[in-house]
């Protein structure tokens, strides 16, 4: 998380549009601390191991959640991977094979044999951060985000080449 933090910091810092940027981090509660997410208009609160994600970064998130997605567990989100989540939380995504978070991904334009990966490096504990924009947008984000040594950096385009999605 550290790292992630200082990821999003660099990005924020050049000058990268954080309302493009989206987080994702399996949380895990215990008993002993409460595990919290509120919006308070302009302000996100939250409260859990991973709270430095939101807090830390002095990134202003496109929205934060945490919800608890079958297989995956509570997971903490933030930007615009949200609204892909929420739209396929009916159980759209099950006819296609897919889990609630996957279909988010696919809906932010990652291609759908890229997500199963995703959706497992999701539950092995692995933080996504995840980049969306113009091919010129991604591949600044690119080089901002290597000097941050990423355990993996991946950049995926549309099929149309313009708009497209990154991944960290």
């Amino acid at each position: 998380p550290a790292d992630a933090v200082q990821a999003v910091s660099d990005l924020r810092k050049a000058g990268f549009n954080m309302m493009k940027l989206s987080l994702a981090a399996k949380e895990y509660p215990d008993s002993e601390h409460v595990i919290g997410c509120c919006s308070t208009g302009r302000q996100i609160k939250y409260w859990g191991k991973k709270g430095a994600l939101l807090d830390g970064s002095g990134a202003f998130w496109a929205g934060a959640a945490l919800f608890l997605l079958p297989g995956l567990g509570p997971i903490l989100m933030a930007g615009p991977l949200i609204a892909g989540v929420m739209a396929n939380s009916e159980g759209v995504g099950a006819a296609r094979g897919l889990g609630v978070f996957g279909c988010g991904l696919v809906r932010l334009g990652l291609p759908r044999e890229s997500v199963f990966r995703y959706e497992s490096e999701l539950g092995a504990d692995k933080l996504l951060l995840i980049a969306h924009g113009t091919v010129d947008e991604l591949m600044r984000a690119r080089d901002i985000l290597h000097v941050t040594r990423p355990r993996e950096l991946n950049v995926h385009f549309e099929a149309q080449g313009t708009p497209g999605v990154r991944h960290a």
